[in-house]
């Protein structure tokens, strides 16, 4: 009895260093291994080893990328992507001047891009690496700020403007002047973005969203102030989850985040205000110090094939300048506005006198 014993136990330890052994020969090899859940009796299989061959850093607005296209970029080219989000151009802008060798790619605003130009901080980027360049749409290329494409390749474009709820608003709503009804009170929520806001104001008095004017910049700061008893607050994610569960009338937000909030809520609606508003190209730059530019010009290549183009449209709402992923999405009013509607609309850019003055009102206001 005792010898069967033994000999039961020695047959398991055998087994067990046989598995072993095989376990150790296929994982050398880089092979997926199947494992059993004895609970379920599922096999599952592990996620494949990837032998990377370098490394690059992304700084990426929040919630902005479908993250499984990054992995599939690494998984394609060997390349590693330490992956960072900020939650706006001014803490991205003050993150990365301090820190300058920290990444390889930023993907900001038109007016951030600006700026980053024009202060010397991005590499011109070798165009024969971006063959993908010709899947972009005509009118997303050459913007006034890079009017050659020589820093920038278009990532996402959109809108700004007014999420509202029709149960609430039952009145047409065509103008920036429905931020300022009194009959809203606590139920207005503005995004926390200095150029989106003093944007709105300036815009509803008939002025540029550029303006550096100081008599304009005072009128719209005061309207500013003078509204601050209305809002329910300044927020982002917040105000758009609040108006998806019907705790709002009316939000200043981003198209692709009314697109979300509207998937979500039926009873919401977006509009472009007449008196017009800011349309943005957000796009990928490489940083001055980049030691990685051929792999980071890998990964903006990436990025522009039509089919990645989709996924991160789905993703995140916003419209690709990518025109081969257009299809995918019919004629989404939102993500493809009129052209009546972008002609009325207008770029952010920068200035360094200008950026001063809103950075002193913005304090003001807030």
């Amino acid at each position: 009895m005792k010898k069967n014993i033994l000999y039961v136990v020695l047959i398991i330890i055998l087994i067990s260093i046989i598995t072993a052994i095989i376990f150790v020969k296929f994982n050398k090899k880089g092979n997926k291994i199947k494992i059993t859940d004895y609970n379920t009796g599922e096999i599952k299989k592990t996620e494949e080893k990837i032998n990377y061959i370098e490394e690059i850093s992304v700084y990426n607005a929040a919630e902005y990328m479908d993250m499984s296209t990054v992995k599939d970029f690494e998984r394609e080219f060997k390349i590693k992507v330490q992956y960072k989000e900020f939650e706006s151009n001014e803490s991205m802008y003050e993150d990365f001047v301090k820190n300058p060798n920290n990444y390889d790619i930023l993907v900001p605003s038109d007016y951030m891009i600006d700026r980053l130009i024009k202060e010397n901080r991005v590499s011109k980027i070798t165009k024969s690496n971006i063959t993908n360049f010709a899947n972009i749409a005509t009118e997303y290329i050459n913007p006034e700020y890079d009017k050659q494409n020589e820093y920038t390749i278009p990532y996402m474009t959109g809108t700004v403007g007014i999420l509202y709820n029709k149960k609430t608003v039952t009145e047409p709503v065509t103008s920036w002047n429905i931020f300022w009804d009194t009959k809203y009170k606590g139920q207005i929520w503005l995004w926390d973005s200095m150029r989106d806001v003093l944007g709105m104001s300036l815009k509803r008095l008939g002025y540029s969203m550029n303006s550096v004017n100081d008599k304009e910049l005072s009128e719209a700061k005061q309207a500013l102030i003078n509204q601050n008893k209305l809002l329910k607050g300044y927020e982002e994610e917040e105000s758009r989850d609040a108006m998806i569960a019907d705790e709002g009338a009316i939000a200043l937000v981003y198209s692709g985040e009314a697109k979300f909030a509207i998937d979500q809520n039926p009873n919401l609606a977006y509009v472009i205000p007449n008196e017009g508003s800011n349309k943005f190209i957000d796009g990928f730059v490489i940083t001055k110090n980049t030691k990685h530019k051929e792999a980071a010009e890998k990964f903006i290549n990436f990025m522009c094939r039509s089919n990645i183009a989709v996924r991160n449209m789905t993703e995140t709402g916003y419209t690709s300048p990518i025109k081969g992923a257009w299809s995918e999405f019919g004629n989404n009013k939102i993500m493809f506005p009129s052209e009546e509607e972008l002609a009325r609309c207008e770029a952010f850019l920068y200035d360094e006198n200008g950026t001063k003055k809103y950075d002193t009102l913005w304090s003001q206001i807030r």
